[in-house]
């Protein structure tokens, strides 16, 4: 595989994640979205910290993610994110489908003769 189709699919297979792995690290409870960010970025989920403010404001008009700002002692105000109840119903039905999914994928890469 050339480089630049394995950039372009590891590209897809991140976009295809982003969103519920962003509503499953808050099932662990609030977070600042500047960690939120650091925490995807560092395990390789975002190619950066700014395609996550987009997928936020998305679940947010979706109704899945609630914020609230809070002040800051060393700056500007800070906006924190929570999962509202129809936020972690989404995260329940994604980890089932992902388990089901991923075991799937796993299976047939397993009896592949590489």
């Amino acid at each position: 595989m050339q480089y630049m189709e394995a950039v372009q699919l590891l590209t897809n297979l991140r976009r295809g994640v982003v969103e519920p792995c962003v509503l499953a690290v808050m099932l662990e409870g609030e977070i600042y979205g500047v960690d939120l960010a650091r925490r995807l970025t560092a395990l390789g989920l975002l190619a950066s910290d700014g395609t996550l403010y987009p997928v936020l404001a998305r679940l947010r008009s979706s109704g899945l993610v609630s914020t609230r700002w809070e002040e800051s002692r060393s700056g500007p105000p800070r906006r924190y994110y929570r999962l509202t109840p129809e936020g972690v119903a989404t995260v329940d039905r994604f980890i089932e489908s992902w388990r089901t999914f991923s075991g799937a994928v796993d299976t047939i890469l397993k009896e592949t003769r590489r």
